[in-house]
Order: C-alpha cells, then sequence, then structure tokens
C-alpha cells in the first residue's frame, strides 16, 4: 500500500518515511512546503508563542532572547526544540492546536501583550482568538512557506490509481497538494481519485480546509501528531478497503 507524506524535506520527512516504513506500508514522499527564512525575531512581549519547531531554529540562530517573557509552545515538538535550544518553556496546551493554544491563553492575556512569531501561513484562529480575549497581539512572520517546483509525484499516482493514502499535515499541504495535480494537468483525476484514498488530517484546521476544497477526510487523530495520524490511517488501510472508508 502507497502513503503519500508531504512533510518538508528534512528530518521530519525522514522520520516519516521511517514509522511508514515500519507500519508496514509504502511511503510516497512528496514534499509540499519549503522554508524560506525572513531573518526576523520575534519581539519582546508578556507571552511570545512559537508555533513549530522549525520557527524555534530560526528564532535562536537570529539571536532571540526571551528575557523574563511567558514562553508558549503550541505542541510538545516545539517545546521540545525549545527545551533543546536552552529556552524554558511555560505553557504548553493539553490540545495542540491554536484552538487548544487560545483555550490555554483565554483567561491570562486580558490586557497583556502576545507576539505570536509563526509561518506566513498561520490560522487566524489563534491571532483572532487571542484578541478576542483581550490581548493586544503582535505577528512576527519568521518563514515563509513555498510549494517546492517539483512536488506533485503523489497526485500523479493518485490520478493513476496508484495511491492508497494521502497524509496532510496542513492546510498549506493540502492547497499545495491541489494546485501541484493542477499544474501537472491531472487535477480533475485526483479529485475523483481520492473517493478511493484514504485521506487522513492531522487536526481541525487542516480538516477544515480539506473539505472546503471538497476532499473527504476520513481520519482525523485527537491528538494532532503526525505519528498519530500515520498510526490511525494505516491501521484503517489494515483494516478495511479504501472505498468502504466513512467519513
Amino acid at each position: 500500500m502507497k502513503v503519500a507524506v508531504f512533510r518538508p524535506d528534512d528530518e521530519r520527512l525522514d522520520e516519516a518515511v521511517e514509522l511508514l516504513e515500519s507500519l508496514d506500508v509504502n511511503p510516497v514522499p512528496d514534499p509540499m512546503l519549503a522554508v524560506h527564512p525572513t531573518d526576523e525575531t520575534p519581539r519582546h512581549a508578556d507571552f511570545v508563542v512559537l508555533t513549530s519547531k522549525t520557527g524555534v531554529e530560526l528564532a535562536d540562530k537570529n539571536g532571540w532572547n526571551p528575557g523574563d517573557t511567558t514562553v508558549c509552545a503550541i505542541g510538545e515538538r516545539t517545546a521540545a526544540t525549545l527545551r533543546e535550544y536552552g529556552y524554558d518553556v511555560d505553557i504548553v496546551p493539553d490540545e495542540y492546536s491554536s484552538r487548544g493554544l487560545v483555550a490555554a491563553l483565554a483567561d491570562r492575556v486580558d490586557g497583556k501583550s502576545v507576539e505570536v512569531a509563526r509561518s506566513d501561513h498561520g490560522s487566524d484562529v489563534l491571532t483572532d482568538g487571542l484578541a478576542d480575549a483581550g490581548a493586544d497581539v503582535h505577528e512576527t512572520v519568521l518563514y515563509e512557506l513555498v510549494r517546492p517546483n517539483e512536488a506533485g509525484r503523489s497526485a500523479e499516482l493518485a490520478a493513476d490509481g496508484d495511491l492508497d493514502a494521502a497524509l496532510f499535515t496542513s492546510s498549506l499541504t493540502v492547497e499545495h497538494f491541489l494546485a501541484a495535480a493542477g499544474d501537472r494537468g491531472v487535477r480533475d483525476e485526483v479529485m475523483n481519485a481520492l473517493d478511493d484514498v484514504l485521506v487522513g488530517a492531522i487536526g481541525a484546521p487542516t480538516n477544515d480546509t480539506a473539505r472546503e476544497h471538497g476532499v473527504r477526510v476520513d481520519v482525523v487523530p485527537d491528538t494532532a501528531s503526525f505519528d498519530r495520524l500515520a498510526e490511525e490511517a494505516v491501521a484503517r488501510l489494515h483494516d478495511e478497503p479504501n472505498d468502504e472508508a466513512q467519513v
């Protein structure tokens, strides 16, 4: 069984491929994101929010010093990277998502300044939610996410009926996958073929984006991590034929 994975072409893709191989499926690595740093650094604020491993690495490279700020990580992977680089982590939400982080901070940020440091494609759910909670929110773009020119191998496989599952790890991977299909002239074929492909989304925002584009989603793990997404999707593949997958 062939399972497409769209993580950036770094250790995250290597780890995803290794995990899928351990689950007895054939990974189809098809990076849909490439990182272009902006060389910006998070501003000082009462609370600083980091939303990715990449953001932490770039902030550290540019000499970020949080001082006495309350440091927030959107999930354990981001928190682990912060600790690896010697930063203290004060808040990690129970739900690793923008919604989860808003819920964790809502009662603490009224009248406070909050710096959100992330990519240029961050969800408005986080910034709007914090602003609605009374925070003075500023966003710094640490890096831009672009679609690699070579992306789209998995779309061609899907169009040929030769893909069993696709694991989307952000809203942008959904959009870039469909754009790559369009560039290769197979978007219509891919949209039809996805009815027979098990589709996984790492969390609610990615699920919402897929559905907005007409893509049925079969698997959304309770915890927004690639490991959980892959494990649950592959379990579904082993347990039932693709054409019996339920919405």
